[in-house]
């Protein structure tokens, strides 16, 4: 794969495994140039396909949920154009528990990782991001307010309803901001997270989500989008 000056980058937060490390893949395949982390103890995979492939990716480790190994990454990278930052990283807690059974520290995890650390990230390297660039982050469909129906998965719902609320609140401050801004919904795919029953495979996902941020490309504002380009209901 030949490099080129021209050639984007996207850094990847979280992408170790799951639909992260497909998206480490699949922009590889496309000759992006991929900044990928995760934490120390979860970037084997990634060390594995980074021999052969002559600089194309970079491996950082970073546990975003601790403030000072964000700006540890952050300063390590000084410098660096970012086409596309995207966040990926996200927990769930147990799919039977309900907001009358979690423990406060249970809560407290699903809602730091899938929430604030997100967008403390957004924040600390969004200024690595050029005009022409794009900031986005992996939301859910579990997200949306109307789309709650059924009441289920009360904490990781109300986690990444949290993220948009927020998304939308960086996206008010920066209401001149040229940037595309994403929040994306994948699907429920077959994943460890995701689990054997979900309706995808990482294939029917992935690839499509990534030409839905790439013809996103140059709309300012923010869009709550699926990984087909559709849209999804605050």
């Amino acid at each position: 794969m030949q490099k080129s000056l021209s050639q984007k980058t996207v850094l990847l937060i979280g992408a170790s495994r799951g639909l992260g490390f497909a998206m480490v893949e699949e922009y590889l395949k496309r000759g992006w140039r991929v900044i990928a982390t995760g934490r120390a103890d979860s970037i084997n995979n990634l060390r594995r396909i980074a021999g052969a492939l002559d600089g194309m990716l970079d491996i950082e480790v970073v546990d975003i949920t601790l403030p000072e190994q964000i700006a540890a990454l952050r300063s390590r990278l000084e410098g660096r154009r970012i086409d596309l930052l995207f966040v990926n990283a996200g927990v769930k807690n147990d799919d039977g528990e309900t907001i009358a059974d979690v423990s406060t520290e249970e809560f407290v995890r699903v809602m730091v990782t899938n929430s604030l650390s997100p967008m403390r990230v957004i924040e600390a390297f969004q200024d690595l991001v050029p005009s022409t660039g794009t900031i986005g982050v992996m939301s859910s469909g579990q997200g949306s307010l109307t789309n709650n129906t059924n009441g289920n998965y009360d904490v990781y719902r109300a986690s990444k309803a949290a993220l948009n609320m927020l998304m939308r609140s960086f996206a008010a401050r920066h209401a001149n901001d040229p940037r595309t801004l994403l929040l994306m919904a994948p699907g429920w795919v077959r994943t460890d997270m995701g689990g054997p029953q979900a309706r995808l495979s990482i294939e029917e996902s992935i690839p499509n989500l990534l030409n839905t941020i790439q013809a996103h490309e140059g709309s300012p504002g923010l869009h709550y989008l699926d990984y087909l380009g559709r849209v999804v209901p605050w």
